[in-house]
């Protein structure tokens, strides 16, 4: 089916090197070394704190303050002055007897005290506000997103009033890049923290996704898996270990561009097994590839995964982070150069069918005038 190639030297040597670099922990040399190996018969969380200048993330509340401050003191002010002139007028009443323009006097002396009182309160209300807002962004200490909880157990309040007093803030422009999550549970009050957020839940669909495909893709293989050799399902159930090992090393990692390149390689390695399925005869290569390349892909990611866990990312460690997700493109280059030669044998037969069909067409007289006309007489 395939072209011949040697895949036991090959994969000795790819296994031999990937061990030598995890065990010396020098990886400098590894994807060049499996990239000319591979070349000889193919031609791919939030839970750290950002601290940014307060000055792009928030607002400043300095005018705000002002007008606070303002409103407070003059409605206090004006307040207490027709609060005096109010009881001027009932003692009035009360000496000289209630009349007309008592009443009038009296009414216009109330509307203009409640018009006072509303505005000493809208000036302690937002200086209220504003008291916190500053304690919100106290509690953020230097990070870039918060959960509501915590918000609300600073300032002693329920975590409903903190959503509504939040939301009311971004509504403001004081979050300038401010949003909440869709359980509405966390405050993010920066584009790059809302990002990271939302290819985190990117991810998760996705995870979740393959989680209901590969349930699908079992339930169907039941079925069909009855009609097939023994050694067959044995390499088919172990090929899905391996796709099982690559994800479960995918939800260890956090990071998002090594994640992509470990979930292209979960799909092309799962695509390969279910062609198998299809074409059983497939089955030595994919042994082969079963005893090289996926161990080898497996000690990678099993590497990959205890370097991002460092707490120091030194030097040495990106080093060999970047090399190791080099290799994983060369290694899904080379998955997919297989996949293709495994649909070999389809195309040419699917060629030969159209070839025959021209033919046919032609002897009839019929090419010419079905592909001037689209088909129509």
């Amino acid at each position: 089916m395939f072209n011949n190639f040697d895949w036991q030297g090959v994969g000795e040597d790819i296994r031999r090197t990937v061990q030598d670099a995890i065990d010396s922990r020098d990886f400098r040399m590894l994807n060049q070394t499996i990239s000319d190996t591979v070349n000889q018969f193919t031609y791919r969380r939030m839970d750290r704190p950002i601290v940014r200048p307060e000055a792009t993330l928030y607002a400043k509340t300095t005018q705000a303050m002002i007008m606070g401050l303002v409103l407070t003191i003059l409605g206090c002010i004006f307040s207490g002055a027709i609060f005096i002139a109010l009881v001027c007028v009932i003692a009035v009443g009360i000496i000289d007897g209630t009349s007309g323009e008592v009443w009038v006097a009296f009414a216009i002396l109330a509307f203009l005290l409640l018009d006072g009182i509303i505005m000493a309160s809208s000036g302690i209300k937002k200086l209220g506000s504003i008291k916190r807002f500053h304690k919100y962004i106290q509690e953020m200490r230097g990070r870039d997103y918060c959960d509501i909880k915590q918000l609300a157990h600073r300032i002693q309040k329920t975590e409903k009033y903190v959503l509504k007093d939040v939301k009311k803030m971004i509504e403001k422009g004081w979050f300038i890049q401010g949003y909440l999550d869709n359980q509405e549970k966390c405050l993010m009050t920066s584009e790059e923290a809302y990002r990271e957020y939302q290819a985190l839940i990117r991810r998760m669909e996705e995870q979740r996704a393959a989680k209901e495909q590969e349930k699908a893709w079992e339930e169907k293989r039941e079925d069909t898996r009855k009609n097939l050799e023994p050694q067959v399902q044995e390499i088919i159930e172990e090929g899905m270990e391996y796709v099982r090992k690559i994800r479960r090393s995918n939800d260890a990692i956090p990071g998002e561009v090594v994640s992509e390149k470990i979930s292209r390689m979960e799909i092309l390695v799962q695509r390969i097994f279910e062609r198998v399925e299809q074409s059983p005869e497939a089955v030595s290569d994919i042994r082969r590839l079963m005893e090289y390349y996926l161990p080898t892909v497996v000690k990678l990611l099993e590497a990959y995964e205890d370097l991002d866990t460092q707490p120091i990312q030194g030097p040495n460690i990106i080093s060999a982070k970047k090399e190791i997700e080099d290799t994983l493109d060369t290694l899904n280059i080379a998955f997919e150069k297989l996949l293709d030669d495994m649909f070999q044998d389809t195309a040419w037969d699917v060629s030969s069918d159209i070839s025959v069909l021209r033919t046919m067409l032609a002897q009839e007289g019929l090419t010419e005038d079905v592909f001037r006309t689209g088909g129509k007489s």
